[in-house]
């Protein structure tokens, strides 16, 4: 009888965790896109490497900048970020909440997809056109409208 309650006792104090865990790396508190340019993307940690970045995204011209810290544990994923430093970008993220260490990252927000933007958005029906990303080749020039 004794053996059995150590065995329940082992089993709830490796179970409950173990489960705990595998409920919070497996469900996402949000999850959407982000767009701007990547600054920052470094391999860190002490034991546990995790890469960690930071995105400049800004609203309209002449607004402060804001910036978005974020995690990435996809090797593959983040040797796409590398190669798309310094070029606008869509970073499609999700948002786990409750992991118990620093260990997973030192943010929330898990970049899971990284996407190049061929275009920016300047105001509202104000559009900069930039090369295509597919082909290589520019865009034609858009000339902007003029006021009489």
């Amino acid at each position: 009888m004794r053996v059995k309650g150590v065995v329940l006792a082992l089993l709830i104090l490796v179970g409950l965790p173990a489960a705990y865990m595998a409920v919070v790396l497996n469900w996402n508190y949000s999850d959407g896109e982000r767009a701007g340019w990547v600054q920052k993307l470094s391999r860190k940690g002490w034991l546990c490497k995790t890469w960690e970045g930071e995105m400049a995204m800004v609203s309209m011209p002449g607004a402060p900048v804001e910036k978005f810290l974020f995690t990435v544990r996809d090797q593959a994923v983040a040797d796409d970020i590398n190669r798309l430093i310094g070029h606008r970008v869509s970073l499609h993220y999700e948002e786990k909440v409750g992991l118990p260490t620093h260990c997973f990252g030192d943010t929330r927000y898990f970049i899971v997809r990284v996407q190049r933007v061929a275009d920016i958005s300047l105001s509202p029906g104000v559009v900069i056109n930039t090369p295509e990303v597919e082909s290589g080749a520019s865009a034609p020039a858009t000339p902007m409208p003029t006021r009489p």
